[in-house]
């Protein structure tokens, strides 16, 4: 049986600067662990959403997230807002 493929996907909004969140990185296997721990190091927060990773990963780097993804993020980004 084939292992996994894990993806990650990572994405930056400024509130003051960018219309919508972008994807600033993103890797599957060994690239998806470093990812994962380079935020760690930097307390960012991570979360698990296999389905929305999809819709994500299938963008490019500096790509903002088309519209049909904002409530999605946006419930991830609300969620870290009030941590």
């Amino acid at each position: 049986m084939d292992k996994e493929t894990k993806k990650v996907v990572a994405l930056k909004y400024d509130r003051q600067s960018d219309p919508a969140p972008k994807v600033v990185a993103k890797g599957k296997n060994l690239i998806a662990e470093k990812i994962e721990e380079i935020a760690k190091e930097h307390n960012i927060y991570v979360t698990k959403d296999e389905k929305l990773t999809d819709e994500l990963y299938r963008l490019n780097i500096n790509e903002e997230i088309p519209e049909e993804l904002y409530e999605a993020v946006a419930k991830v980004l609300a969620f870290i807002y009030n941590l």
